[in-house]
């Protein structure tokens, strides 16, 4: 099983100038394993919804800071 541990530091949401995430760095935000946040796409049970960009999901940035209530 994968880490959330990565090895690049991560960008807080509020200085974030991309408009969506990948998975890996989703989940790293989110505090969950990687596949929790494949399950929630897979299944759409999720609190947030996934873009789907040739075949890769990429998490909203806004999404997610509204999910944690960050400004």
């Amino acid at each position: 099983m994968k880490s959330i541990e990565a090895k690049t530091p991560l960008t807080p949401l509020v200085r974030e100038p991309r408009s969506h995430l990948n998975t890996d760095e989703a989940a790293r935000h989110l505090n969950r394993q990687v596949q929790t946040l494949r399950i929630w796409a897979c299944k759409d049970t999720g609190p947030i919804r996934p873009a789907r960009i040739n075949g890769r999901l990429a998490w909203p940035v806004q999404s997610l800071k509204t999910l944690l209530g960050v400004a």
